[in-house]
């Protein structure tokens, strides 16, 4: 279990599409990193392994924080990436454990008190929670999920630089993001202002 405090958790920037190729993905990235992203998850929900790896190792080689794989250890493992991101139905992380080198981050996504992939991880996420769909937890329910699962929490789901004083105040050690970063017109420049609205 990573400590709350690792800087490593503070801002989780999550890949969103490939629309502009691989290089510009990379090039959101390295200025997403720029902008104070301390961990890139890369996360592209219909790309085949092939095209993952090929990504994950443009992104390992060109970022000096860590990448995390979402799901696919295989992948993971492939292109060097610093961890996996489990979900519920993922392969437990005492498994995965097993299998990896020391030092390899994994991580759990928890959105209610039944799930189990906050076992043995060293992090987890826990969310969403604005978005006013019908799993939104909401403020309350972070708070009360963060103290049941023991873990350090990213607090994943809807926030921006206005919301993120709230989450961190709710027991969150960082906050992961899609649009907020990836999807804004300048990855380096959203980063930042998210950086200093948590300070």
């Amino acid at each position: 279990m990573l400590p709350r405090d690792d800087v490593r958790l503070r801002l989780c920037a999550i890949t969103d599409d490939l629309r502009d190729g691989v290089t510009g993905l990379v090039e959101r990235a390295v200025a997403a990193e720029r902008g104070g992203v301390t961990m890139v998850l890369l996360r592209l929900k219909h790309a085949e392994a092939q095209t993952l790896v090929l990504v994950g190792r443009a992104l390992v080689q060109a970022l000096s924080i860590p990448v995390v794989v979402s799901e696919r250890l295989d992948v993971a493992l492939a292109c060097g990436a610093a961890g996996v991101q489990l979900q519920a139905d993922s392969m437990p992380a005492v498994g995965v454990r097993s299998q990896v080198p020391e030092g390899f981050l994994i991580g759990g996504s928890v959105t209610d008190a039944t799930d189990t992939a906050a076992a043995h991880a060293d992090y987890v996420t826990i969310g969403p929670v604005f978005g006013g769909g019908a799993a939104t937890i909401g403020l309350e329910g972070f708070r009360r999920l963060v103290a049941a699962v023991g873990r350090p929490a990213i607090a994943i789901g809807g926030i921006d630089a206005g919301s993120v004083r709230a989450v961190l105040q709710a027991g969150a050690a960082g906050i992961a993001v899609i649009e907020a970063v990836f999807g804004a017109p300048d990855p380096q420049a959203a980063a930042a202002a998210l950086i200093a609205a948590s300070r």
